[in-house]
């Protein structure tokens, strides 16, 4: 048997917490000294507080870790939520990750403003481009909602062209407002450059992207969801020389290794041709 504090260090827990515990019945002391009202722990009641301590840092509430425990939960069982539990923790701490760079990204933008490097960006035609693609809607154009919609799309894609045998380039990305008045969702368009012979199948379509006689194009490093302080200068650029942007903007993923941030995406913004004498 252990004294309350032997059992608190063996249990890597707080004495108060183990004092808690026993007040609201979660974790009982296996013997009372009816004398002095010490509380006594046996070993075995370590397999209880384990699993009291991971029931609660996986987000129940001790009235639900009393109900658990009262249903003897068992070891696959508890490891299979603590699994659930880390893989909603991780998407979690990518959200936020990704909420945080979008911060940055417009903190750039502010530090920017007034200084628009337009040697940066080149006009150019674009010509026809066959891809194999993947879509879906997202629910607008920002960062946080195309990055969740985009990024299984070009996994799947990936998976397809790999068991379908087929070569693939590299990405490229457009968008289009949804039909039919869809708000500000967008069609997102995961394609993959292909070559002349690979046609649509039931796994994915293929398109030929037509031709742009005119579209700005400027270079972005690093991550996708800090991609707005580049887009903004590729805006700037478009103000102070009068070109008008028709439709959205493509991405063509030049350099995408494992680390995001050395990712490099050209964006290309379609323009519309200056009138004749204007």
């Amino acid at each position: 048997m252990f004294s309350i504090g032997d059992f608190a260090r063996h249990g890597r827990v707080s004495v108060r917490m183990l004092r808690h515990y026993d007040a609201i019945g979660l974790l009982r002391p296996a013997h009372v000294d009816p004398r002095t009202g010490y509380r006594f722990y046996a070993a075995g009641q370590l397999a209880r507080l384990n699993r009291v301590i991971a029931l609660k840092d996986l987000g129940f509430n001790l009235q639900q870790v009393g109900a658990i425990l009262d249903e003897r939960v068992d070891v696959p069982e508890l490891r299979g939520m603590l699994r659930l539990r880390r893989a909603e923790l991780a998407a979690s701490m990518a959200a936020e990750a990704a909420r945080l760079a979008q911060v940055e990204a417009r903190l750039r933008s502010i530090e920017s403003e007034g200084r628009m490097p337009a040697q940066d960006v080149v006009v150019k035609p674009l010509p026809v481009i066959r891809v194999a693609e993947l879509g879906a809607v997202a629910e607008g154009y920002e960062p946080e909602h195309i990055g969740p919609v985009i990024q299984p799309l070009y996994e799947e894609l990936c998976r397809r062209l790999e068991a379908a045998g087929v070569g693939f380039g590299p990405g490229l990305a457009y968008y289009e407002a949804v039909p039919d008045g869809g708000g500000e969702a967008v069609v997102v368009h995961a394609g993959m450059v292909v070559g002349p012979e690979v046609t649509t199948t039931a796994a994915f379509t293929v398109v030929d992207l037509p031709a742009v006689e005119e579209a700005a194009a400027i270079v972005h490093h690093g991550s996708m969801d800090a991609v707005t302080t580049t887009g903004q200068m590729l805006a700037h650029w478009l103000d102070a020389n009068e070109r008008e942007a028709v439709g959205y903007t493509r991405e063509l993923y030049l350099e995408c290794p494992d680390d995001p941030d050395k990712w490099v995406t050209e964006l290309q913004q379609p323009l519309r041709r200056p009138e004749a004498g204007g």
